[in-house]
């Protein structure tokens, strides 16, 4: 299969955009798909995409996290994917369908961009370069769902925390993260009172500061060491088909 390399825009037009995908586009895929971006704002809550429905819509946060939910018929949901202005939500429609039996929501509100599916799936079909773009953002997002799983099966708690929180800290700007005990114990799958020992582990070793309602990254290296495996296989993926996930200047 030819690999394609994607380069970031000049400056002038990578400020248009902050995400990473969209700031990476080439010329002629940015004049195609400019006219169908619409901004948009993505609240905390907001749902995306809804499980077994149609999707009407793409999404390409440009601050924020959306959360991939896997729910139970008994009603209980564990995360199994992230995506931030890394990528963008609705990548079933790039792989020829129009559906997915999970539930996809704004975890952390920001905003960002929708496309209708329709226009997508035509830019997509008319332009090699957008296409590789595109299933090279799938290929790294597929590899993330995996690390999960491998976390999930295999990692304490505040292993996987670390990784979680690092994920986070790749898709926003500064080492402040927002976010509730509440929200981390759905992201884990694991009760409240165990994510907020997590938490003080971490915190004990001076890699974050837990806050009510956030988390400060104190220690980058250290967060990273703490997390494992189950962190950098994903990322370094992003890096080689796309581009490095976190500026680091």
């Amino acid at each position: 299969m030819l690999l394609l390399q994607f380069k970031l825009l000049p400056l002038s037009t990578a400020l248009l955009y902050h995400n990473r995908l969209l700031a990476s586009l080439a010329e002629d895929d940015l004049a195609s798909l400019s006219p169908h971006l619409e901004p948009v704002g993505l609240r905390l809550g907001t749902v995306l995409i809804e499980p077994d429905q149609p999707i009407c819509h793409a999404f390409f946060p440009e601050q924020g996290l959306g959360s991939v939910v896997a729910n139970s018929q008994s009603g209980s949901g564990a995360e199994i994917g992230l995506v931030g202005r890394d990528g963008f939500v609705g990548t079933s429609l790039v792989l020829g369908s129009d559906r997915i039996p999970h539930q996809i929501f704004m975890q952390v509100g920001g905003h960002g961009h929708r496309i209708s599916a329709d226009a997508l799936r035509q830019a997509f079909e008319a332009s090699p370069t957008l296409r590789s773009l595109l299933l090279c953002y799938v290929q790294t997002f597929l590899i993330q769902t995996a690390q999960t799983a491998l976390a999930n099966a295999s990692a304490p708690v505040e292993e996987r925390l670390a990784r979680w929180l690092l994920m986070y800290h790749d898709r926003q700007e500064g080492d402040e993260l927002s976010i509730t005990h509440e929200f981390l114990s759905l992201m884990l799958g694991v009760r409240r009172p165990t994510v907020t020992v997590a938490l003080q582990m971490l915190e004990g070793a001076r890699l974050i500061q837990a806050r009510r309602g956030r988390v400060i990254v104190l220690n980058r290296a250290g967060l990273e060491e703490a997390a494992g495996e189950a962190y950098g296989p994903a990322e370094a993926e992003y890096a080689r088909l796309i581009s490095p996930l976190r500026r680091t200047a």
